[in-house]
């Protein structure tokens, strides 16, 4: 198998991630990219289609297909790590990133704050759950992306109403996650990127709070005027803690999110979101492009994989 290239990139959207491949092809790296949709494999193959394997699944993946790849994902990166390869964002930062009740739980045992929450595996247990909150309540899924999946109750009737007429969200793995809503100060939210376990950048994304999609990237914008993003400087202990999430989550990359609780100045992280494909403009947002810092640490990746397997 030395014919193979040393890094592999398996990816979902067809838009997201031409950016990154871009900066990979003017700076003369070897790579296969493969698309999950085609895909299969057989788990008595030995090999992985290269020694490092960076995952670009997104969670909002089930939003453009039904036959999503987020469960097959799971036991294609075990097959390749069982087999020697490395995969960045693999097995144990899928497991996080692919459910919101684990990301709660996470953050909690770094003894960092999150939104009041309660996890349900039925739906008829939403309302019984919900009356445990104050109100206003958000129903969200346990796997989304781009905001998909959250719906704001002002009422216990107007939740009860909602999961009897079968218009509260359901997730694809049958868990619901019941929060109290955090009324963000300044009405915004911010998404701490970080690449091997340290802080990359920061973006406060604002938002009048009728929209809960904060995808910040350049495809993501699209029709969306009212969600504005500009850089945001986090003080120390922000950055700490978003170290800490991301080790915690053997999270190689990523976004972590929190907005400041409005009612008491309490900082509460409410997400670990393991696809970052970066801010839209970052020259004109940050003055700098981030594909460069990411394909600096592929390159380092992919010498250190390899001289480990020589």
């Amino acid at each position: 198998m030395s014919n193979r290239p040393p890094l592999a990139i398996v990816y979902e959207h067809p838009d997201w991630f031409r950016p990154l491949f871009a900066t990979l092809d003017r700076r003369g790296v070897d790579y296969q990219a493969i698309q999950f949709q085609d895909h299969y494999f057989d788990p008595a193959n030995t090999h992985a289609p290269a020694p490092l394997v960076f995952s670009r699944l997104a969670m909002s993946s089930f939003l453009r297909q039904d036959e999503h790849p987020i469960f097959y994902a799971q036991s294609l990166y075990a097959s390749w790590e069982l087999n020697g390869a490395r995969v960045i964002n693999g097995t144990g930062a899928l497991a996080i990133d692919a459910s919101k009740a684990r990301q709660m739980a996470l953050i909690r045992s770094l003894g960092l704050d999150i939104p009041a929450t309660r996890v349900v595996h039925r739906h008829a247990d939403v309302v019984a759950a919900a009356k445990t909150l104050r109100f206003p309540v958000v129903v969200k899924v346990n796997i989304g992306g781009s905001g998909a999946g959250v719906s704001r109750y002002e009422t216990v009737e107007e939740l009860e109403h909602a999961v009897t007429d079968g218009a509260a969200p359901k997730s694809i793995d049958s868990v619901t996650l019941v929060q109290e809503y955090v009324p963000a100060r300044d009405r915004h939210m911010v998404r701490m990127e970080t690449l091997d376990g340290k802080f990359l950048y920061a973006i406060a994304l604002n938002t009048d709070g009728d929209t809960f999609d904060l995808c910040p990237a350049d495809v993501c914008l699209i029709d969306k005027p009212k969600v504005t993003v500009r850089e945001y400087k986090p003080d120390q202990a922000a950055i700490r803690a978003a170290e800490a999430i991301a080790r915690a989550a053997k999270l190689d990359i990523g976004g972590i999110e929190f907005m400041i609780d409005d009612r008491d100045g309490v900082r509460r992280f409410y997400d670990i979101n393991g696809l970052s494909n970066f801010v839209a403009d970052p020259l004109n947002v940050l003055g700098w492009d981030p594909h460069e810092t990411l394909v600096d640490y592929l390159i380092k990746a992919i010498e250190d994989t390899l001289e480990n397997a020589a």
